[in-house]
């Protein structure tokens, strides 16, 4: 899932480095974009998942529970699968650090396969034991945007150390995605994104007691393209404050998919299991253990500095002509091949914060619908 703040993100960073882009010729001032179908009645489905925040930022130390070396790798909030790559190379590292080469990885979702992965490519015998396979965990619920910065952590409570390094972890996965991108069934793609926003004005002052979520992006501006503001004749929309920019994009069930075929050609195992409590990693044959249990870590570590983010998707059946996404009053649109993610990402980051309830919300998706479907009316 994505933060409100990450989806404006591109739209409205680094004005001073977009450049005046040059008159376009009338057969291509504005671009013929597919529309889309905002209708309910093409709800296929609705998922709910629950982002793993931290206050400190993702658990990434090592402890030693009974005889095992136990490697942390949980709590990204709404950066699982954008930092997933930066983040799986840490905790591989520790996880080999003095020579360990048969390793369990607990958890399947983003940060586990990739993990797995990780290991596997440095040379580990690698194990991942889990409840759920890849598709059945709360990343399969992912929106599937780029967002290294969605609710990663509190500007508050962080050390000094942690930006430096949440940059390398963003840099390391955002160039390991970008290996995706292209190949068979598009796991990674780039897309357009068109913002529509109000009159432009100042950012309203934080709440009181809100979070103050980490802001970035800016750091990553030598290797992301700009976004820049466009002329009336440059869109279709009925909106004169428009912004685009490109942005990465995962199709997370194929890019899922192909990480899990991954694994297996390169010699991983999977054994369903379930732990209750860490004297369960007892039972496990490998003396090191990388826990990427994410917002489960929470009953399983007894966690609470883990706080639950809900989001929710509402999937409406795939429109294979579509290829823009679109964030307007607070709704996302991203188009994916397994279909169209539309989001209510409320008018804060602090949207959903502390709210644990996965029940699907059909009232909140009909709304989100029907707020973006007249920008298509007629069409």
């Amino acid at each position: 899932m994505i933060a409100r703040r990450s989806l404006l993100a591109g739209a409205l960073a680094l004005p001073a480095c977009a450049t005046t882009p040059k008159p376009a010729s009338p057969a291509f001032a504005r671009p013929q974009l597919a529309p889309l179908r905002m209708e309910a009645e093409r709800i296929t489905h609705i998922t709910v998942c629950l982002r793993p925040f931290r206050a400190a930022g993702p658990r990434l130390d090592i402890e030693t529970i009974g005889a095992k070396r136990v490697v942390h790798n949980y709590g990204h909030g709404g950066s699982g699968w954008s930092l997933s790559w930066g983040s799986a190379a840490l905790a591989a590292r520790n996880a080999m650090d003095g020579g360990a080469r048969d390793i369990a990885v607990i958890g399947c979702g983003a940060i586990g396969i990739t993990t797995a992965i990780t290991l596997l490519r440095a040379g580990a015998r690698v194990t991942i034991y889990a409840a759920e396979r890849l598709p059945q965990t709360r990343s399969a619920r992912a929106t599937g945007t780029w967002s290294p910065s969605s609710r990663i952590a509190d500007a508050d409570a962080v050390t000094p150390a942690f930006p430096a390094l949440w940059e390398s972890m963003a840099r390391a996965s955002f160039s390991e995605h970008r290996s995706y991108v292209g190949l068979p069934g598009d796991p990674v793609v780039w897309s357009d994104r068109y913002t529509l926003l109000d009159a432009p004005g100042p950012r309203p002052p934080r709440a009181e007691g809100a979070i103050h979520f980490t802001e970035y992006d800016g750091r990553l501006r030598d290797i992301v393209p700009h976004g820049r503001s466009l002329t009336r004749a440059e869109h279709p929309f009925p909106a004169d404050n428009v912004r685009l920019v490109t942005a990465m994009q995962f199709n997370v069930a194929a890019l899922g998919d192909r990480l899990m075929g991954e694994f297996l050609r390169e010699g991983g195992r999977f054994e369903v299991r379930t732990f209750r409590t860490p004297a369960d990693f007892a039972a496990l044959v490998q003396p090191v253990i990388v826990n990427c249990t994410g917002y489960g870590a929470r009953a399983l570590m007894g966690d609470e500095s883990i706080v639950p983010v809900r989001g929710q998707i509402a999937w409406l059946a795939p429109q294979p002509e579509v290829h823009y996404g679109l964030y307007y009053k607070s709704v996302s649109i991203l188009p994916r091949s397994d279909g169209i993610v539309v989001q209510y990402v409320g008018d804060s980051d602090m949207f959903g914060v502390g709210i644990a309830d996965e029940t699907p919300d059909r009232g909140e998706a009909e709304r989100a619908i029907a707020t973006t479907a007249p920008l298509f009316a007629g069409a």
